[in-house]
């Protein structure tokens, strides 16, 4: 079986139909079990007491907000070269996504980084790229509803998405292409010794696996949606030139 099998519209919407509820219900599942574990049953780290249980929020939203723009790119490029439109419509419904993500990561980030920093927001590498990426997001979906022609619209947005790609790569490099700024390395490397401690850990994974699982669920949905969406479009064509 071959992957571009589901850029067929009608075998998509039956596998996604099936798949969607399985994802769905671990989703709820880990995010529950991730973010009450963190946020009730974690200790108060020895430096910044309650306020790092936000990682459980900021950390999972700040990787998802990065890679759902790399998603963005790979499902562009595949529709620039192989022209599927269920690639385009993955794209465009995950830009939204996308978009919340950021707005939770820039916005978690502000209340972590205020009692630790002395400040709301301050013009470090990682925190711009990241804003940059945010207006990015609101241009990608500003121009899919600027162009009326899908085809055209699908076109430009992953253009748009190939430069914005320069700004998903800062925002994740941004610590490691600079020494300055007061955003802190990773939070969770490849070399344990990077690592948060274990007590943090492993709820901070359960919580990553839920927003993940989370994010496929709504992407799935929403694909699906846009799916219905531009088939009313071409029966309400048909109707009106018959």
């Amino acid at each position: 079986m071959s992957i571009w099998e589901y850029a067929n519209p009608k075998r998509f919407m039956q596998t996604s139909g099936h798949v969607l509820p399985w994802v769905s219900g671990l989703a709820v599942l880990s995010l529950a079990t991730g973010l009450v574990w963190g946020f009730f049953f974690t200790p108060e780290d020895y430096k910044q007491g309650s306020t790092v249980k936000i990682i459980y929020l900021h950390v999972p939203a700040a990787m998802l907000a990065i890679n759902i723009w790399a998603m963005m790119l790979v499902t562009s490029l595949v529709w620039l070269i192989r022209r599927h439109h269920v690639s385009a419509l993955a794209a465009k419904a995950a830009a939204p996504i996308g978009l919340t993500m950021t707005l939770i990561a820039l916005f978690t980030g502000a209340i972590w980084g205020q009692p630790m920093w002395g400040t709301w927001w301050a013009w470090d590498p990682r925190l711009t790229a990241f804003l940059i990426l945010f207006l990015f997001y609101l241009g990608y979906l500003a121009l899919w509803e600027a162009i009326d022609n899908p085809d055209t619209a699908a076109d430009l947005t992953a253009v748009l998405c190939l430069v914005g790609s320069v700004f998903a790569v800062l925002s994740r490099y941004a610590v490691n292409f600079w020494n300055q700024g007061l955003h802190q390395g990773a939070t969770l490397s490849l070399d344990k010794e990077e690592n948060i401690a274990d007590v943090f850990y492993i709820p901070l994974l359960i919580s990553i696996a839920g927003f993940v699982l989370g994010f496929v669920a709504l992407l799935l949905l929403r694909t699906r949606t846009e799916i219905r969406a531009r088939r009313l479009k071409a029966l309400q064509a048909r109707e009106r030139m018959a």
